[in-house]
């Protein structure tokens, strides 16, 4: 049997002085937060228990127009991963979203 336990891999290299994060949250149990610094700029932030990851304007200063054109794609990003979540929930069996000794929905 195959059991998806939730994790979060980081990794990190540095090549020719240039530090490189990779982060992956494999988990459900993240908290999506948006909140607005003294009315100057938008901070999004996710967090979970390993880690977090915020994003913000160019330098943490005010808001360009490439950081109005990151945040748009940011949407369109995150509405094709919800329809995809919800595509490939609705496909799935009930025996591929219960736990032994749970009851399908």
């Amino acid at each position: 049997m195959n059991e998806h336990t939730p994790y979060t891999h980081v990794t990190a290299a540095i090549d020719e002085g240039i530090t490189r994060l990779n982060v992956s949250f494999r988990t459900p149990y993240l908290r999506v937060m948006v909140l607005n610094v003294g009315d100057r700029r938008p901070v999004l932030g996710l967090y979970g228990s390993e880690g977090e990851v915020s994003i913000s304007t160019t330098g943490g200063g005010p808001v360009t127009e490439r950081d109005v054109t990151l945040a748009r794609e940011l949407a369109d990003a995150t509405a094709r991963y919800l329809a995809d979540c919800e595509r490939l929930h609705a496909d799935q069996t009930p025996t591929q979203t219960t736990r032994p000794g749970e009851a399908s929905a």
